[in-house]
């Protein structure tokens, strides 16, 4: 692997540790909607990852209330790096 293939996948994989981050503030924030803080950083947040996190709400409705289809976005995301690495190592 060269050094551009390595800088490429490196910040791929960091941007999406920190994009993983944020959904996840975003889900727990989610808890607390009532507390005006909260309401704040949701409001900041929002724009931010719904977009990704619609797509996968619009195949998975909530159960009871409860939005799972945050579990699978996420795991989505975290596999993104290592199909990177795979594919690069086999080229």
């Amino acid at each position: 692997m060269n050094s551009i293939t390595y800088l490429v996948i490196n910040t791929v994989t960091n941007f999406i540790q920190i994009y993983l981050v944020l959904i996840f503030v975003r889900i727990l924030l989610s808890w607390f909607q009532t507390a005006e803080w909260a309401g704040n950083v949701i409001s900041f947040l929002a724009p931010i990852t719904d977009p990704y996190l619609n797509i996968f709400r619009s195949f998975i409705p909530p159960l009871g209330g409860i939005d799972f289809s945050a579990i699978l976005a996420i795991f989505v995301l975290q596999l993104i790096p290592q199909l990177l690495i795979s594919l690069v190592g086999v080229v």
